[in-house]
């Protein structure tokens, strides 16, 4: 049985890279260690770089 999306433990969270370029990563993440926005360095193929993606909402 599916959840409700505001009680999920682990929700699918959107991160947005910071170079401008639009990119987008998809994942999931748990409330429980990380209540918090995420902020985390990725690859962004747009630009062919590391670069910190943030969580949107």
């Amino acid at each position: 049985m599916a959840r409700s999306q505001g009680k999920d433990l682990r929700p699918v969270i959107t991160l947005q890279s910071t170079a401008g370029s639009g990119y987008r990563y998809v994942t999931r993440k748990s409330r429980r260690n990380t209540p918090d926005r995420l902020r985390i360095k990725k690859y962004d193929p747009i630009v062919r770089a590391h670069v910190e993606f943030v969580e949107i909402r």
